[in-house]
């Protein structure tokens, strides 16, 4: 399995990106799919997920602003970020696990099975 993540820059504040995250070997219609992000000295959390059954949850400093999506014919995970702020600064990480069946299971980083390398996403005031 292999997930390969793109689309990320540097932006000034209010501004856009939309991160892409492609899967090999993995059918991303039959996973929960998420996004993370890692800024440095803090711990990895979530961002958004897109569980099998195509519910979404997000993390409540993203609400509004972000979106995620998947194009099943393509194998490929989105993540629309508008409204960027400073704060959004981090690495990007696309992931995979088996259904989330709690809120717990969306955003808890230890619980999730398949990794991407990450995408850089800088926010400038």
């Amino acid at each position: 399995v292999q997930l390969v993540e793109s689309g990320g820059g540097s932006v000034q504040a209010g501004g856009s990106l939309r991160l892409s995250c492609a899967a090999s070997k993995l059918n991303t219609r039959n996973y929960c799919m998420g996004w993370f992000r890692q800024a440095p000295g803090k711990d990895r959390g979530g961002v958004a997920a897109i569980n099998d059954d195509d519910s979404i949850r997000y993390a409540d400093s993203v609400k509004g602003r972000f979106t995620i999506s998947r194009d099943n014919a393509k194998n490929t995970l989105y993540l629309q970020m508008n409204s960027l702020k400073p704060e959004d600064t981090a690495m990007y990480y696309c992931a995979a696990r088996g259904r989330c069946w709690t809120y717990a299971d969306y955003f808890a980083p230890s619980d999730w099975t398949y990794w991407g390398q990450g995408t850089q996403v800088t926010v400038s005031s």
